[in-house]
This record gives C-alpha cells, structure tokens and sequence, in this order.
C-alpha cells in the first residue's frame, strides 16, 4: 500500500508528513483492500484544504475533503470522513444479499 502526501502552496516538512502517514494507518485498520492513498495538502488565503483519495479495489476512488484553519485539524478532520466512507462501503458490502 503506497501512500503520496503532495502540497500545493505549502512545503510537506517531515514531521507533517509523519502526522499523515500514521493518520493514513487509521484507514487501513478499518479497510483491507485499499491500494493506494493519495493526500493533497493546500494553503488557501486564510485556510488548508486537505483532499484524501483512496483507491479501493473493484470501486471508484474515495475522495473526502476538509478545510480548517490548522493543517493538524484538517488532516483529522478528512481521516474521519475518509474512514466514514470506507466503513459505510465495507458495511454495504456485508449486507448485500444475492
């Protein structure tokens, strides 16, 4: 499982990039057949704006956004919605009856 941290506006210094690969962990505990994330880290005029793509086997990607005025505070609030996501998709799978 590979995961890419790109900024846009902004420099991915280590100790973020380590904060969002040991968030990015938290998906791959709820979720067991994810390929590959991808996080976008953006610097707006006042805000960041963090975009988490997963790529799921047999499915579409996965995006969940989040802007906050903490880059920390993103970065959680988008794991969230991105593990939400993922946990609703894998709660599909088990009750879909053939």
């Amino acid at each position: 499982m590979q995961v890419n941290i790109t900024g846009r506006h902004l420099t991915i210094t280590p100790p973020i990039e380590e904060y969002i690969r040991k968030k990015t962990e938290r998906i791959l505990r709820h979720f067991d057949r994810v390929q590959e994330i991808r996080v976008v880290a953006e610097k707006l005029a006042n805000e960041y704006h963090v975009e988490i793509l997963t790529d799921v086997e047999h499915h579409k990607d996965f995006v969940a956004n989040g802007t906050h005025e903490d880059l920390y505070a993103c970065v959680d609030i988008t794991v969230d919605r991105a593990v939400r996501q993922l946990t609703d998709w894998k709660e599909k799978l088990r009750q879909h009856k053939h």
